[in-house]
């Protein structure tokens, strides 16, 4: 079995010998190894892929005896399974586009179960892929009862990350602390950066010279999340509107496809207010 573990835990003594001498008493091999400590939290993290001839189970309780002692968030995923994703929009189709055809193309390991939307906008390209489209109009039902609806499907499909691509709602205090570090959004700009309506409209009418996109978990603080991945494109004087939305829309879906594959990898620790990240 191929798998992956992750350790989380206050950085001590002996991490590192207890985690290969468990791996060793299941059989196990180590293939990648990946450490880091913040010097902040003294928070330690690893990510450790091994093979080993145990099953799943008797690999986790093998490993989790042998770390007992350090008080470790541990996590266990055999490599082949692909975490479970819902991903939510609005109108705006270029993120989505790319995380589909990546899908398509094998090189984002995820097993999108779904895409909720409150606008009928992008159906037929879901569809199109074989993929449940979910309406969900927050004017007609109103935030509760669609973020309700949402959490349930959550529980029902075995969620394990809710991807915003370019999802144009604000999602309630509750809905983000339910699912805090389960929920990627993408952000049309290198944070921090210009507020509200028409941001590159802004930018434009500033005369910047940079523009970015940031790829965030959510948080009840809205835009102010652990960041995961960001990108900048530089532009001159020259560039329209038009150009630097086109600009931005390119780096929006690279960024977002970037981050979501660093989750789906298990290769993202939040520690603290900011995220520690393995590629």
């Amino acid at each position: 079995m191929d798998l992956i573990v992750t350790l989380q835990c206050q950085d001590q003594p002996g991490i590192v010998h207890a985690m290969t001498t468990s791996v060793l008493a299941c059989n196990g091999n180590i293939i990648e190894n990946q450490q880091f400590t913040d010097p902040t939290t003294n928070m330690f993290v690893m990510r450790t892929r091994i093979e080993t001839s145990e099953s799943i189970d008797d690999a986790r309780r093998t490993i989790t005896d042998g770390l007992i002692h350090l008080k470790p968030a541990l996590t266990f995923r055999p490599n082949e399974v692909r975490k479970r994703t819902l991903i939510m929009a609005t109108t705006e189709s270029h993120c989505l586009r790319d995380l589909l055809f990546l899908q398509e193309l094998d090189e984002m390991p995820i097993d999108i179960a779904a895409v909720v939307s409150n606008h009928e906008t992008l159906r037929p390209l879901v569809e199109s892929h074989g993929l449940p489209f979910i309406y969900l109009s927050i004017d007609i039902l109103g935030k509760n009862v669609a973020e309700e609806e949402i959490l349930t499907l959550i529980k029902s499909e075995k969620i394990d990350l809710v991807v915003l691509a370019r999802y144009m709602q604000i999602l309630s205090e509750s809905f983000c602390t339910r699912l805090e570090g389960k929920i990627i959004n993408i952000h049309h700009s290198f944070l921090p950066g210009f507020a509200g309506a028409k941001p590159y409209h802004q930018a434009h009418e500033r005369g910047v010279k940079i523009i970015g996109a940031t790829a965030h978990f959510v948080t009840p603080l809205l835009d102010e999340g652990p960041i995961i991945a960001q990108d900048i494109a530089h532009v001159s004087h020259s560039a329209s509107p038009e150009d630097l939305i086109a600009i931005g829309r390119d780096i929006e879906r690279r960024v977002l496809s970037q981050a979501v594959k660093y989750f789906a990898q298990d290769r993202i620790f939040i520690v603290g207010s900011r995220t520690v990240i393995f590629q």
